[in-house]
């Protein structure tokens, strides 16, 4: 069984501070750090646009041990050249001397305005202090220092009993624009006191990704900083999590709910967006067919207005799986706005199911479901409505 609890797991610590990097003075400096060297695995922007400490980090995680994560907002150190490796090595640096760690045990992450250089005076006066400041009740501090535009810190935790013993996994994540997935789109940590079999902790970490973080869009703009890290210590005392086992189900069943509970906030908490929408695909030709249809009408901006408009326009969504490059038989097509079927067979079934349709589009959350009635191809995608405040968010974003 698992649970919503947001029990630290055993063996870690985090600080947050707030060390000038952001000119409101907010909290834009964290670190979360195991008690040792521990196991971890990576995944990062597929963008060929890539960040210095991203650079930095996936050349570390490879080596399969991570034992600290400083984390600024702020500033990207993108597109930074040279320097902006350098930096983002002595930020590690800085870290590694004030805890008296390995420098390759630490992984650096930034996010923020890209192309300007980092106020390195920042770090070299407050992470040392940070170091200093390191407790176990302060990851809702890191969750609060990561953010950017978002509007509210994004933390899922679970707890499930593996052979009597309890395993806690603990995920914080940040993203609000520039959010559209190959890879992830954001930054996300997790940490877990689990105890797994050498091996196994990317596939899940990768599976988990494909399935949450990669299934959702705000704006179709994919950042070049994105890392969702996977960290765990093995102190719950488990017996080893072995490949294949029930237990290994049970923690990769947890590590999905928190890994989409993150993405569902990301989206829900999208640059001026006011609804969460899931758009599934049923009874496509194949899973990936359905997956290909799913992002197309997630990713439309007519679909998104309408949305936004509370207008329920089928039209644009069945034009959006038509484009898609998925098999389509648009006789065949039926469209649902939660349980109000708006289109069967291709056709509209007229203005009373237009009129119930838009009342559903007036919540803040539902599901459309398009039915393509070719096969048992289905998948999922999460999107958010493209509103007036998203452009002035972005309009303005560094005044």
């Amino acid at each position: 069984m698992a649970d919503s609890s947001f029990t630290v797991p055993k063996g870690f610590k985090a600080a947050a501070c707030s060390a000038g990097i952001k000119k409101s003075g907010k909290l834009d400096l964290a670190l979360i750090c195991a008690d040792k060297p521990v196991d971890c695995a990576g995944v990062f922007t597929t963008s060929k646009v890539v960040a210095a400490p991203v650079k930095i980090t996936e050349s570390r995680v490879r080596q399969g041990l991570c034992q600290a994560i400083l984390v600024n907002s702020g500033n990207a150190n993108a597109c930074t050249g040279g320097p902006g490796l350098q930096d983002a090595r002595r930020c590690g640096d800085l870290v590694a001397e004030s805890l008296d760690i390995a420098p390759e045990m630490v992984a650096v992450s930034s996010t923020g305005v890209i192309g300007v250089p980092l106020p390195m005076y920042c770090f070299e006066e407050h992470v040392p202090t940070l170091c200093r400041m390191l407790k176990q009740d302060q990851f809702d501090g890191v969750a609060r220092a990561m953010m950017t535009t978002d509007a509210f810190p994004k933390i899922s935790g679970r707890t499930i009993t593996i052979d009597g013993q309890e395993v806690h996994l603990l995920g914080l994540a940040k993203g609000a624009g520039m959010i559209h997935p190959d890879m992830a789109t954001m930054l996300a940590f997790v940490v877990t006191d689990a105890l797994l079999a050498d091996g196994l902790m990317e596939h899940s970490l990768r599976q988990s990704v494909n399935r949450s973080f990669n299934r959702i869009t705000v704006d179709r703009d994919t950042s070049t900083n994105d890392m969702v890290l996977l960290l765990a210590s093995g102190e719950a005392e488990n017996q080893e999590i072995a490949e294949g086992s029930q237990a290994l189900g049970q923690f990769d069943n947890a590590l999905h709910e928190i890994m989409l509970d993150l993405a569902k906030m990301i989206v829900r908490d999208g640059e001026g967006a006011t609804k969460l929408v899931r758009i599934q695909i049923t009874g496509a030709a194949s899973d990936d067919d359905a997956l290909v249809a799913a992002r197309s009408v997630a990713t439309s901006q007519l679909v998104k207005t309408a949305f936004f408009g509370e207008d329920a326009n089928w039209g644009r969504i069945i034009a959006a799986v038509g484009y898609s490059g998925a098999d389509v038989d648009p006789d065949q097509v039926s469209i649902l706005f939660d349980d109000v079927a708006m289109v069967s067979k291709g056709l509209g079934l007229g203005s009373e199911q237009e009129t119930l349709a838009s009342a559903v589009l007036k919540k803040p959350e539902f599901t459309v479901t398009i039915d393509l009635a070719l096969g048992k191809g289905s998948a999922y995608y999460y999107t958010s409505d493209l509103t007036y405040d998203y452009v002035k968010i972005n309009a303005a974003y560094r005044s």
